[in-house]
């Protein structure tokens, strides 16, 4: 079970200034120690890994949360009358799981929009900021933020945004506000170790990132992904995951561009010939993809979404998606490094309902407190998962299908 105090990323201090607020980053360690917001953002000079002293963890990531109309509707039901809204009975379901592992990571794909404003779907989405309570709630210590949608309600919404994260103690990476939280991971703690987190998307969507903040989203960009996943293990990581919004969308087979910088990214080595990224987590295509170890690290294509309601029937799939559940373990042949001891998945399902929920379908497919007929399609949506992520041969390179 997580610690009381277990998360390494920046957590705000508010400065009120003139009537308005400046966010100061911090630094929150394993045991709540604190330090200037200088040992977290920029790219320290070189060091050595920090030994590997420590224990097992597990580490869980989720897909694309994409509250849709139909959903912020579900969470202002969900809240009762007064105008505010709540996510929490929608996540219940996999709350257990997420609060279960040692770290739990989510994709967060829209942008909050102005508090009491309209909240829109697509193509522009804007969502109700009570989302990052929820999530909070549910037992995620930070998000990725880099997607096609980041700049769907502009540099404000951005802004808006990782404010709410930083208010709920979420750390983020992917967007930022300024350079320097740019060219910073996203710096968790678990089991001893120190986990840096990276994260790019391949584009957005045709909106201009602004001319003058080049740094506001993180692109997909092979030499930079590299850089500065050697100047997170240079500032004492040791393990990097990175987050890839990237591929086609409704697509189950990666495309070439994810096959090639996958391959890339996990041949990449140190002088000392160690990987530079030791886990890499996909997400953008709304469905499936497969799982597969590549150059020995493993490659999640894509998870599917999270948080999803799509009602076409040839869009249905939209809502299924994997959950990957990796076990980490000190390396005794590589100090300072940790390494897949365990890798595992769930599988998981937004339910229309009524009401909407999202469900882990791998756990439920066999609770007999479930009427026969809901158990019976959890049970084909964990199969269906299960082709997709197993299509690769991931089983023979040693995954497992998880059920709890």
């Amino acid at each position: 079970m997580k610690a009381s105090v277990r998360i390494g990323a920046v957590v705000a201090g508010l400065v009120v200034v003139g009537g308005g607020v400046i966010v100061v980053p911090r630094l929150v360690d394993s045991d709540g120690a604190r330090g200037p917001a200088e040992q977290r953002l920029g790219r320290p000079a070189p060091t050595a890994s920090a030994p590997a002293v420590g224990r097992p963890f597990t580490l869980v990531a989720t897909g694309d949360i994409i509250p849709y109309p139909s959903i912020v509707q579900r969470a202002a039901e969900d809240a009762g009358r007064g105008g505010e809204y709540d996510f929490r009975k929608i996540l219940a379901g996999v709350k257990p799981l997420v609060s279960a592992a040692d770290l739990a990571i989510c994709h967060h794909e829209i942008p909050y929009g102005r508090p009491g404003g309209t909240y829109t779907g697509y193509p522009l989405f804007k969502a109700p900021h009570q989302l990052a309570d929820a999530l909070k709630d549910a037992g995620y210590d930070g998000c990725s933020t880099a997607s096609n949608h980041t700049l769907d309600d502009g540099y404000d919404g951005l802004v808006r945004t990782l404010e709410h994260l930083d208010r709920v103690g979420l750390a983020h990476v992917g967007s930022a506000r300024s350079v320097e939280e740019a060219t910073a991971p996203a710096l968790l703690s678990a089991g001893g170790a120190k986990v840096a987190q990276l994260s790019y998307t391949y584009g957005t969507n045709g909106i201009p990132v602004p001319e003058d903040k080049p740094w506001a989203v993180n692109l997909i960009d092979k030499d930079r992904i590299i850089a500065d996943a050697r100047a997170a293990r240079a500032g004492g990581a040791n393990v990097v995951v990175l987050s890839l919004h990237w591929g086609t969308e409704w697509q189950t087979a990666p495309d070439e561009q994810q096959k090639e910088l996958a391959q890339a990214l996990t041949a990449s080595r140190s002088a000392e010939g160690l990987p530079d990224i030791d886990l890499i987590i996909g997400t953008h295509n709304h469905v499936p993809q497969p799982y597969e170890k590549i150059n020995g690290t493993w490659v999640v294509f894509g998870m599917g979404d999270q948080v999803a309601s799509f009602v076409p029937a040839d869009k249905l799939r939209g809502n299924q998606s994997s959950v990957p559940r990796f076990t980490f373990a000190p390396s005794t042949a590589r100090p300072g490094r940790w390494e897949v001891v365990k890798a595992e998945y769930l599988t998981q399902y937004s339910d229309m309902g009524p009401p909407f929920r999202v469900v882990c379908a791998s756990c439920a497919a066999s609770d007999t407190s479930l009427p026969a007929g809901k158990r019976s399609e959890y049970a084909r949506i964990d199969e269906q998962v299960t082709s997709a992520v197993m299509s690769r041969g991931a089983g023979d390179q040693g995954l497992e299908h998880a059920t709890r």
